[in-house]
């Protein structure tokens, strides 16, 4: 079976004529009728029943064209991989990373890594921490920016930037009026909780943070993004622990405090599968994230990127 047999196919599947996909195709109908009657004969089953003056795909063949669009989609990934490898500066790297890091953290490496090369695109994914971390463990990502650190031993991980997490308040309440704007979880042990979704890194954090108090969080309600988790807690129904908004951005109806915990903390890594092949294009980003942690680690900043 040839893949470009494969790709007529699809081709007759997609126009349910095969006059019709030849001629998209630039071949002859009687050359496409015999190539889809050897992938026939090969595959021994019908692909395609007639339809009046068109065809449409059989039993079999809807069980086959979901395995060819992946053969296909695979053959288009490998032809990019080495299109990368012979010009680095004009690939793509694909960037998963948390809801957490999207206003600022992820805009601010991108926006500094292509202003030196210009010629590199990025495929962004945004998910909670398992998953992407998952991403990059099934080859969907290339990176992952990410918090906590994945478990096991198949995916490497980098610190970058730790910083101290704070408690979001409605702005009429009791602790919103506090001068030194700081404060400890066990203020709130009795107050309903905005949390995030299990199997975020931040659920696990006020997960931890209330297992050192002896307690466990009140959940009111469940938020997946932090723009939700905030704009329930800016109506009044609860607190939560989020990660510092960008600097200087005010949020309306809420309150931050900074966590004075011990725990109160997440540390942010860069994470990559060390036995999978990385293009260069890959490559070069991935050295330039570690750099530039090492830049945050150094107190040099990233142009606000750090929140």
């Amino acid at each position: 079976m040839d893949l470009q047999s494969v790709r007529w196919f699809l081709a007759v599947a997609e126009h349910g004529h095969v006059t019709n996909a030849a001629s998209e195709l630039r071949v002859s109908q009687p050359g496409l009728s015999r190539a889809i009657a050897r992938l026939e004969r090969e595959l021994d089953a019908p692909l395609f029943d007639r339809v009046g003056r068109g065809v449409a795909l059989s039993r079999y063949g809807r069980v086959f064209a979901e395995h060819a669009r992946r053969l296909v989609a695979e053959e288009e990934a490998a032809r990019r991989a080495l299109a990368q490898a012979a010009d680095p500066e004009h690939g793509e790297v694909s960037l998963a990373f948390l809801h957490t890091q999207g206003p600022s953290f992820v805009p601010g490496l991108i926006r500094r890594y292509r202003s030196d090369h210009p010629g590199v695109t990025f495929r962004l994914s945004q998910d909670r921490s398992e998953r992407v971390a998952a991403m990059v463990l099934d080859g969907r990502a290339d990176l992952a920016i990410t918090s906590p650190r994945p478990a096991g031993p198949a995916l490497a991980w980098r610190p970058l930037v730790t910083e101290r997490l704070q408690l979001a308040v409605p702005t009429d309440h009791r602790l919103a009026s506090r001068t030194r704007a700081r404060a400890r979880v066990r203020d709130v042990l009795d107050e309903p909780f905005v949390a995030f979704q299990e199997g975020t890194g931040l659920r696990a954090v006020t997960e931890e943070l209330f297992g050192t108090c002896g307690a466990r969080p009140r959940i009111a309600f469940e938020g997946e993004e932090t723009s939700t988790v905030r704009g329930l807690v800016a109506a009044g129904l609860g607190v939560a622990i989020v990660a510092p908004p960008p600097a200087g951005e005010e949020i309306p109806g809420v309150r931050h405090l900074t966590l004075a915990d011990p725990g109160g903390v997440r540390t942010i890594g860069l994470v990559w599968a060390p036995e999978r092949t990385r293009p260069p294009v890959v490559e070069g980003f991935r050295a330039f994230v570690l750099e530039r942690g090492r830049e945050l680690e150094r107190g040099g900043g990233l142009d606000g990127a750090a929140n």
